[in-house]
């Protein structure tokens, strides 16, 4: 049954691509294990993500963001245009995503949070692994206006873990690492894993190899939650370390979470277009087509535990067409 509704759904995106030909497709991804993680079971592991990837490989035609904002501006999509995106900089991009990659003969566009390299860590990475460490059985987290949680099994720590991350998700980056200090202690973890993210040398290897590397500001904050000369601080910093980095301009850039109206405004993406970015990417759901704004460019994660259902949700997306936008930034 799997097998045919895989079948189904590459003839059925075939079919679209022939009938709607200027639609491109956008995928986001960020972390790809190299093995099945026991918190998250159905999150990407290698051997999946190189099914995924000769799917794509055969069935779209893929291009980096740069080069799919360049289509789109001049109206010259392929059929089944497609985008491969990675957000944040975790180092299993290079370790794991990359060789399957360039096995299937793909690029990506890898859209890199400047803070986390060279020993950094994300803040939900911190939540994780505080949860993954710890002896205990059970937390009392009414420090975050939460109850005391079971977490003795997998499944127990990551019901605790999504709930950790709904309260501290819009939390300022200082207020952020104020609750991570405070989640470590309450776990009893002393140390918290440091190779997550990249190292300067591997963003290097990525542009190497002929991937394309996009801006993600430095300390991946909820834009919103800054007041625009600090939203413009953290977009333009993060983009002249990476163009350091890589001795060649980043102008593509990927909207931290990325909620059109919650995480940031229409005066984000001009202030995006005016710091000498070509386009970026957000989290809404959908797909690009010449005319659309540029800076606004939806993607797709495409959730699934088997490839037939990655498929077909990768057709529904090409029929998704109610793209969301950012509405103008409320007086403050």
């Amino acid at each position: 049954m799997e097998l045919l509704t895989g079948i189904l759904a590459k003839a059925g995106l075939a079919a679209l691509g022939a009938i709607t030909p200027c639609r491109l497709s956008i995928l986001t991804f960020h972390r790809v294990h190299a093995r099945a993680d026991s918190i998250f079971p159905d999150e990407l592991d290698a051997e999946r993500f190189d099914q995924r990837m000769r799917f794509v490989a055969q069935t779209f035609n893929v291009l980096t963001l740069g080069q799919a904002i360049s289509r789109l501006a001049a109206g010259s999509l392929p059929p089944r245009a497609m985008v491969i995106t990675f957000d944040d900089g975790y180092a299993d991009n290079v370790e794991v995503a990359l060789p399957v990659l360039r096995r299937h003969g793909l690029a990506a566009t890898f859209s890199v949070a400047t803070g986390f390299l060279d020993g950094g860590r994300m803040w939900n990475d911190s939540v994780i692994e505080c949860l993954r460490a710890t002896a205990k059985d059970s937390l009392d987290l009414e420090a975050f206006g939460l109850r005391r949680l079971p977490v003795a099994e997998a499944r127990d720590r990551r019901v605790a873990i999504e709930q950790l991350l709904s309260r501290i998700k819009y939390l300022t980056v200082a207020e952020r690492d104020q609750a991570i200090t405070r989640l470590q202690a309450i776990c009893g973890v002393a140390a918290l894993p440091r190779g997550l993210m990249m190292r300067t040398e591997q963003v290097r290897d990525l542009h190497r190899a002929g991937m394309e590397i996009g801006g993600h500001t430095v300390n991946h904050p909820i834009l919103l939650s800054l007041t625009l000369a600090e939203a413009e601080s953290e977009i333009v910093e993060g983009k002249r370390r990476l163009e350091a980095i890589c001795d060649s301009p980043v102008d593509v850039f990927a909207y931290p979470n990325g909620i059109p109206g919650q995480d940031y405004t229409a005066e984000h993406a001009k202030l995006v277009e005016a710091l000498g970015f070509r386009g970026a990417v957000t989290t809404a759901r959908g797909v690009a087509q010449t005319g659309d704004d540029l800076f606004q460019l939806p993607r797709y994660t495409p959730w699934a535990n088997s490839l037939a259902i990655f498929s077909m949700r990768l057709l529904m997306n090409q029929l998704h067409r109610d793209v969301e936008l950012a509405p103008p930034r409320a007086s403050q």
